[in-house]
């Protein structure tokens, strides 16, 4: 992992980034605007405008076509962030998600195989791309690991998204007891704020709407819905309503049949103890 990554939320800025950030205070300051006026006007606040000129975050959907409308930028950050999609780290059919996740009101996963990329700890993500096969060099491990742990500043920055995760009892098991261990601590520290929850679907729960796969939610900032489902070599981006709906109504059931938020944290406590 990267210095920049241990020591702060935000990545090494890479060449495409500062390109980009270099491109958006260019035609900010063409039109005449400060980071202070621009920010209120395209819905960020300067911090986040500040980084992304900086070259530290990935620009968002929402934030490229807001400074297109309100820079006049003739459709160049577009151009450009259709080349920032080419991340180094995240697999090309997730980053679209990985894209949308950055502004969701509403993000939901059910996992079923492994803990999803948002609760991993290092140690977990770094064992899991350690086993892919074929071998990963040790360059793409690193910029793997480095991706999956940047991704989860989302918890940390967006506080006014709902997560929602419903991880089968099996995965938090799987491991052995030094890790499982550290995952089950790493997991009720990362759930406590009151915008995160967790439900586990106990080992005790026979047949549920969740044996066909994972399952992906999400809802933008305009009430748009979309799925995603991931399989070995690739990803299924969904935005046809009545898939979503279908999905929709699965995740619902799922959160029904789960433990709650509350006998979830007591179960991971039983696992910790037990260890």
């Amino acid at each position: 992992m990267s210095s920049s990554t241990q020591g702060s939320n935000e990545p090494e800025p890479t060449d495409g980034l500062k390109a980009f950030g270099a491109a958006v205070k260019s035609f900010r300051k063409r039109a005449g605007f400060t980071q202070e006026a621009l920010a209120p006007e395209i819905g960020y606040s300067t911090h986040f405008l500040a980084s992304i000129e900086q070259g530290r975050r990935f620009p968002p959907p929402r934030f490229v076509d807001q400074c297109e409308a309100a820079l006049d930028a003739f459709g160049t950050l577009r151009l450009m962030v259709n080349q920032l999609s080419r991340q180094r780290g995240l697999a090309s059919w997730f980053r679209r998600w990985a894209q949308l996740e950055q502004e969701a009101l509403n993000l939901y996963t059910y996992e079923c195989r492994l803990i999803p990329g948002l609760l991993q700890t290092e140690a977990y993500a770094r064992a899991l791309f350690s086993s892919r096969v074929p071998l990963l060099s040790d360059q793409e491990l690193e910029e793997q690991v480095a991706a999956r742990l940047e991704r989860q500043r989302l918890l940390r920055e967006r506080p006014n998204t709902d997560f929602s995760f419903i991880i089968e009892e099996y995965v938090i098991r799987r491991g052995g007891a030094e890790a499982t261990q550290g995952l089950i601590e790493h997991a009720l520290e990362t759930t406590s704020p009151r915008n995160i929850q967790l439900q586990i679907m106990p080992l005790t729960r026979g047949m549920h709407p969740g044996l066909d796969g994972p399952i992906r939610l999400l809802e933008t900032p305009d009430n748009r819905w979309f799925g995603y489902c991931e399989g070995q070599e690739s990803g299924q981006f969904v935005a046809d309503p009545k898939v979503t709906s279908t999905l929709q109504m699965r995740y619902a059931k799922l959160r029904s049949q789960a433990l709650t938020p509350e006998d979830s944290v007591r179960l991971l406590e039983q696992l910790r103890g037990a260890q």
